[in-house]
């Protein structure tokens, strides 16, 4: 299975709980914070949430 790098590039300040809640989830916790993870339907929901505060990148 694939992987994703997923990097914050906006703030979380003035965000929907949700949306902060989505973040901390995904391991996303201040702006240039990175974290990998699986590519599989759950991520992708999770990045279609805040998909605009964010920088997605696949792992080969």
């Amino acid at each position: 299975m694939a992987n994703i790098n997923i990097k914050l590039v906006k703030s979380l300040n003035g965000r929907l709980e949700k949306q902060v809640a989505t973040a901390h989830s995904l391991g996303l916790r201040k702006i240039g914070d990175i974290t990998v993870q699986p590519d599989n339907d759950q991520t992708r929901g999770k990045i279609a949430k805040i998909g605009y505060l964010l920088q997605v990148t696949e792992v080969k």
